[in-house]
């Protein structure tokens, strides 16, 4: 093997064969470890793994004449063979990024408004477009930022179900120095959030730790000797209807669903929310939560200090219009 082969962790060679369809083809590769199915495939085919999964579960990818589940590893002597076609209507034009609301960019940063019904990265369950897809659709050099590919440029995280403001980095340079500050908590994050009910106080910190709950998905207030991490949230009522109450929300810490789960332990969940909802209470059917990241407040590695804003969605405009007041 020469020097060159050595270096290239892949090779493409399409060759026809009887498999299933006249269409299959093989795909030859070369692995130094073992690896997983989908993310060999998705590397040699430079498509998205979510892609390649769907494709998977579909039956249009076969290791050795075989269904494998997306996970699968490769020990580098099996024989893949997928149908090209599988690329094609059927599989891609589901998984199409969505075209970027940016609201600013220079050469460090790129800010955005993340629509709601939209995860930030893949996760190993999800098969379905992300936010990454659409970044690196926009800006492909994004995808060598930060220290893991399928979250290329991300800082920092929304929820899939919520929308507001996000910044990402375009260099590593950038990556550090915003990632350093969400750490160190130098950031200002304001939320707009409604939540079921007439909340007892005007303003309130909420200083309840959380840890994941053993129910799936879900985070849960625990104590410290539990396992809980350090959670703090501020809210301050800026309107107050019949059986709801809008909030301004700003969060010291970053916790995974860190406001869902404060308001949620004090049986005020956010409106809009399936999975943190009160037994027998039925949530408010609006296709999202009402969970809007309207401003960010960061130093830019220029050394500026920058507010971002972004306006309330549209849909969640109709819902405050449609709220019966008192």
């Amino acid at each position: 093997m020469s020097e060159t082969e050595k270096k290239i962790p892949f090779r493409l060679d399409f060759v026809k064969v009887m498999c299933h369809t006249p269409r299959m083809k093989n795909l030859a590769y070369k692995i130094e470890t073992p690896e997983r199915l989908d993310q060999v495939v998705a590397k040699a085919l430079q498509i998205s793994r979510s892609k390649v999964q769907k494709a998977i579960k579909a039956k249009q990818i076969l290791v050795n004449g075989k269904v494998e589940t997306p996970h699968f590893k490769l020990q580098g002597t099996e024989i893949l063979a997928f149908d090209p076609t599988s690329f094609d209507d059927k599989v891609m034009s589901i998984d199409k990024p969505l075209p970027l609301d940016i609201i600013y960019e220079n050469d460090d940063v790129l800010v955005i408004n993340k629509p709601a019904n939209l995860l930030v990265h893949e996760t190993e369950s999800s098969t379905e477009t992300t936010l990454v897809d659409s970044i690196l659709a926009y800006n492909k050099k994004i995808a060598k930022v930060g220290n893991d590919p399928k979250r290329a440029g991300i800082v920092h995280r929304l929820d899939k179900d919520a929308s507001g403001v996000m910044i990402v980095a375009k260099n590593n340079n950038a990556f550090d120095h915003l990632k350093r500050q969400f750490m160190e908590r130098k950031t200002t994050k304001r939320y707009t959030v409604m939540v079921m009910g007439q909340m007892e106080k005007d303003h309130q910190t909420i200083m309840m730790p959380i840890s994941r709950s053993k129910t799936h998905g879900r985070m849960a207030a625990k104590p410290a000797s539990q396992g809980g991490k350090e959670a703090i949230t501020h809210y301050d009522v800026v309107e107050r209807f019949r059986h709801h109450s809008l909030l301004d929300v700003t969060i010291e810490t970053g916790r995974t669903h860190q406001i869902r789960a404060h308001m949620f332990a004090l049986a005020h969940p956010v409106v809009g929310d399936r999975l943190y909802r009160m037994k027998g209470i039925k949530p408010r059917p609006i296709g999202r939560i009402f969970l809007h990241a309207r401003e960010l407040t960061i130093t830019l590695p220029n050394g500026e200090e920058k507010i971002f804003t972004a306006p309330l969605p549209e849909d969640l405009q109709l819902v405050l219009a449609e709220i019966p007041k008192s």
